[in-house]
């Protein structure tokens, strides 16, 4: 189901960031060191450097031909890959950004990160338009609901808040994982809500009412990412324990572990992200070893 294609090299330190080209021939990718890499999924080859950054980048998320570049100093920087250039840099958070997500109904973007505040951004001016404190501590992760109706937010203190998007009001906090939650993916069937942690746990929330319908050991320890396949009813975790999961989308049932210690290729050290190509033909996980890895896809 998923067959080791390449490894590319060129990173000097971890990687913690990956996101599709708006053409989806090719990803960027982005961690520790100073600047945002293009790949070509086409040749599987390096492209550019395509912008350079002033501290690590810990988040990127497209929308549309814009590219927003979370970084550990707490800027975020608009990068549109169209026109080549840097058009703004968002300057509200004091310390790390560890996520940034889009609304596109609203035109907003949502950042979050260390200093446990939510920011909500203009997209069609870069005005800061609003902001709220959600704990003390670390929020690490966004999750969008399919209609765009929720906001879920996976934070330090184990807690998975789910906030409303029309006036950002809290309307209800998941209480299930027993320490720190670092990945959130709402299914886009729109039935569930998927949080990972570093108990390495997987809990599955039933929409609309959030109730706890499966809980799954998935991992070792921390399960950094949960990522959907764009058509097909499966999808994809990685973890600080070196390996990658394919889990059925409907029966939760586990299909495929990629791990150098079930004699399979793989990651030397913790994986911090992986996505799916648009087409969903490849799978492309990074971390800290520095190597970035394009798996082929065989349903």
């Amino acid at each position: 189901m998923l067959k080791h294609l390449h490894t590319l090299s060129g990173h000097q330190n971890p990687i913690y960031a990956l996101s599709n080209t708006a053409d989806g021939k090719g990803f960027y990718s982005a961690g520790n060191d100073k600047g945002v890499v293009e790949w070509s999924l086409d040749t599987m080859t390096f492209v550019k450097v395509l912008v350079p950054v002033q501290s690590s980048v810990y988040a990127l998320h497209r929308f549309g031909d814009l590219l927003f570049i979370a970084q550990r100093s707490g800027l975020i920087l608009v990068f549109d890959t169209l026109a080549a250039q840097a058009v703004a840099t968002l300057n509200f958070h004091k310390k790390a950004v560890f996520d940034v997500k889009t609304i596109s109904s609203k035109q907003e973007l949502i950042s979050t990160g260390e200093d446990g505040t939510v920011a909500v951004w203009s997209l069609n001016d870069y005005t800061l338009l609003y902001s709220f404190p959600v704990i003390s501590d670390t929020v690490r992760t966004i999750a969008i609901s399919v209609d765009e109706g929720e906001v879920a937010l996976g934070s330090k203190d184990s807690v998975v808040r789910i906030y409303n998007s029309s006036d950002y009001g809290l309307t209800r906090e998941l209480r299930g994982h027993k320490m720190p939650v670092t990945a959130l993916q709402y299914s886009p069937d729109g039935r569930f809500l998927i949080s990972g942690g570093r108990d390495a746990q997987l809990k599955v929330w039933g929409l609309p009412d959030y109730e706890l319908v499966n809980n799954i050991a998935a991992h070792m320890f921390s399960v950094y990412a949960i990522a959907y396949h764009p058509t097909q009813p499966f999808f994809a975790t990685c973890s600080q324990d070196k390996g990658i999961k394919l889990w059925g989308s409907d029966d939760f049932k586990l299909y495929k572990i990629l791990s150098l210690e079930k004699n399979t290729e793989g990651h030397f050290h913790s994986i911090n992200k992986l996505i799916w190509s648009a087409d969903g033909k490849y799978l492309i996980s990074t971390g800290d070893d520095r190597q970035v890895m394009v798996w082929r896809f065989d349903p």
